[in-house]
């Protein structure tokens, strides 16, 4: 009768802390997004932008959309950590991490 070994503890954590208030990321994580669209737009708009319009979700499972922030239109995304990266429409790289991002 063969037996099963479960594999050996690591030495220390092999990913970071999902929960934290103060985490901050310059770009959406991917993976996979369990946020309806009607949540996505929720959670967008607790950060300050209105008239959050366009959101699709994308094949990483980020959802993608425009809005309002400050006066200017900007891109968003918001990943399935609950993560809201801010850029200026019209452009592509980095966003601008917006705090209070992870959790739900």
């Amino acid at each position: 009768m063969a037996q099963t070994q479960t594999p050996p503890a690591q030495n220390g954590p092999q990913n970071g802390a999902i929960n934290s208030k103060d985490k901050v990321v310059d770009a959406p994580v991917k993976g996979r997004n369990s946020y309806t669209e009607g949540e996505a737009k929720s959670r967008i708009e607790k950060l300050g932008f209105v008239n959050v319009s366009d959101l699709t979700k994308d094949a990483n499972g980020v959802w993608r959309g425009r809005a309002m922030k400050d006066g200017r239109q900007v891109e968003v995304s918001l990943d399935f950590q609950g993560n809201v990266v801010q850029g200026i429409a019209g452009t592509t790289g980095p966003g601008t991490p917006m705090r209070g991002g992870a959790g739900r």
